[in-house]
């Protein structure tokens, strides 16, 4: 059985701008001293690394006959066709051609993507869109796991 786990984490600019933050928010409490500069400079540091940490920390993983996308489990078994998406048809699946009721594991900083059709007619998800640095790897694990 083929295992799959991977951590869709934020890109580096990302956390130049969280570093960016907490200087704009020290140079905007400097008026007020330096300990309120100093105060604002770290917590406004803090609180955008927290942000940018959390937004990057999704993991998608296949184990135990279920696929796990950040907070969502979704057995294998309720799972049709995988299809992976390049960078043109990512966009087209994001955009325009997007349903309202799909599970969206959505990262901007990721091009590619897997289409997983939702089987189980109980469920109002039509398919789940997963933002995926290893398409191929991500449908071929699923299928592994379903054979």
């Amino acid at each position: 059985m083929q295992s799959y786990e991977e951590r869709l984490t934020a890109p580096a600019s990302w956390w130049t701008a969280a570093l960016a933050a907490g200087l704009f928010c020290g140079l905007t409490a400097l008026p007020f001293g330096t300990l309120a500069t100093l105060g604002a400079l770290i917590t406004g540091g803090a609180l955008a690394t927290v942000a940018v940490s959390a937004y990057g920390s999704a993991r998608i993983r296949v184990v135990a006959g279920s696929l796990v996308a950040g907070d969502a489990r979704i057995p294998v078994t309720a799972l049709g066709e995988a299809r992976p998406l390049d960078r043109a048809e990512a966009v087209a699946w994001r955009t325009h051609r997007a349903d309202p009721r799909a599970f969206m594991l959505l990262r901007s900083y990721v091009p590619t993507a897997l289409r997983v059709e939702v089987t189980d007619p109980e469920d109002p998800t039509p398919y789940l869109y997963l933002s995926t640095r290893n398409p191929e790897k991500l449908a071929a694990a699923l299928a592994a796991v379903r054979s």
